[in-house]
């Protein structure tokens, strides 16, 4: 028979094993639950947002044709048309990938591979400080500097335009992109730049031809990062936009993007109007599935 002192310590063994179960099992449980919350977060914004954008084409009888191909957003006249809108969206959105994701590519591959790690301890702080510094502060540094810059020397009356959306921007998108890809590029085993080197290749030949192709995931998730910031940015580019609604034809152009659009009149907006900025909020988030979309088929199919 059984000692009491092993009865003891097989009791004691249940009682620990109900225990660790019972914490398994309460763990398990609460990460379910900020799962669902965040899922159920984001189905109530969807829904919330689609239900009031959809309503005056469903309920009133507006034609959505005119609403995303007409030409004039005039409220107090019942004409809501956001082409002008979507055409400086998708410029500036283009321009500023044109711009942002080469230099911030670059400057990642340069402090993964090729700078000096004192050098990279210098330059990878200040690229991640600018990732914390407010949209707003970005607008104020496009009117007072880049907005002059563009008034003076293409003889602008005003310099606030397309081109200064774009490299405002552009800049914006750096930190997200840098931080990314460098992260990505950093988890590149070892083993396959040696392989590279071992088999007569050059560093660069190395970087261009073996690591960024093997660190492809996580550089397309540092532009699509960077995509987001660059398509949901408001603050940054009221102030620089000119918020004009017209169809831009140039660079030199003001333009009122979405985002715009819906935080400039969202405050006193009302009835119909208030319902029209929730449908260009339905465009603008379709928009950004639409590119996000178009970049994982580009992923794939470079993967192959």
């Amino acid at each position: 028979m059984p000692s009491p002192s092993n009865e003891n310590q097989i009791v004691d063994m249940k009682k620990s094993n109900k225990l660790k179960y019972f914490f398994e099992s309460a763990s398990e449980k609460l990460f379910l639950i900020c799962a669902m919350l965040s899922v159920i977060s984001l189905l109530l914004i969807i829904g919330f947002v689609f239900y009031k954008g959809s309503h005056p084409f469903v309920a009133e009888g507006y034609s959505f044709i005119d609403f995303i191909f007409g030409m004039e957003w005039v409220p107090s006249e019942d004409k809501f048309g956001i082409l002008p809108m979507i055409v400086a969206s998708i410029f500036s959105t283009i321009g500023a990938l044109v711009i942002g994701v080469p230099i911030g590519l670059f400057t990642a591959i340069f402090l993964a591979e090729i700078a000096p790690k004192r050098v990279a301890k210098i330059i990878s702080p200040a690229v991640q400080l600018l990732a914390g510094i407010p949209s707003v502060l970005y607008g104020v540094f496009g009117l007072a500097i880049i907005v002059p810059m563009l008034q003076n020397n293409f003889g602008l009356a005003k310099g606030q335009s397309l081109l200064a959306v774009i490299i405002v921007l552009a800049i914006m998108m750096l930190p997200t992109i840098v931080t990314v890809a460098e992260t990505a590029i950093r988890a590149v085993p070892k083993t396959y730049r040696e392989g590279s080197l071992a088999l007569g290749a050059s560093p660069i030949g190395t970087i261009f031809k073996v690591v960024v192709p093997a660190a492809k995931s996580g550089i397309m998730a540092a532009i699509v990062l960077g995509l987001g910031r660059a398509i949901g940015e408001t603050m940054a580019v009221i102030l620089v936009a000119g918020n004009s609604l017209i169809l831009p034809t140039s660079l030199t152009d003001s333009v009122r993007p979405l985002t715009t659009n819906i935080a400039l009149e969202m405050g006193y907006a009302f009835g119909t109007h208030q319902e029209m900025l929730f449908a260009t909020g339905i465009v603008l988030f379709s928009f950004i599935l639409i590119l996000n979309f178009v970049l994982a088929k580009i992923s794939s199919k470079g993967g192959k």
